[in-house]
């Protein structure tokens, strides 16, 4: 068992408290947050069960994901009439420009603050 995989290897969680696994190797039955929600499922509560660790070769620690039981998921809460209402006015306030006021169908990138349109209206009135 090459070194990486042994350092994260304790199935016992004598070493790090919890259950730990290498990257792509834990058991059947376990998933992370990301692999419940595909599947339509949330922790629900439950304990975190084990731990899937990948050694990080730039810092020389470990990344970590933690893994919850499949069976003791519970199903995504559905969404309702109000949460999508808050939804839409956060998007519909991501897509406004603070300069022209006008919704320019797309995300305004945060890197500008402002629409492509403001960006060239400044870009020519620089030059």
């Amino acid at each position: 068992m090459p070194h990486a995989y042994a350092d994260c290897f304790d199935p016992t969680g004598a070493r790090y408290g919890i259950p730990a696994y290498p990257y792509r190797l834990a058991p059947a039955g376990l998933a992370t947050r990301r692999q419940l929600r595909a599947r339509g499922l949330r922790p629900g509560g439950q304990p975190i069960a084990a731990q899937v660790m990948r050694a990080n070769r730039r810092t020389g620690g470990h990344q970590v994901a933690y893994l919850y039981r499949i069976d003791l998921a519970k199903p995504v809460r559905p969404m309702t009439s109000r949460k999508w209402g808050a939804l839409a006015l956060a998007m519909l306030a991501r897509r406004t420009c603070p300069r022209c006021r006008r919704d320019v169908g797309y995300c305004i990138p945060r890197s500008y603050g402002i629409c492509g349109a403001c960006i060239a209206a400044t870009e020519q009135h620089a030059a």
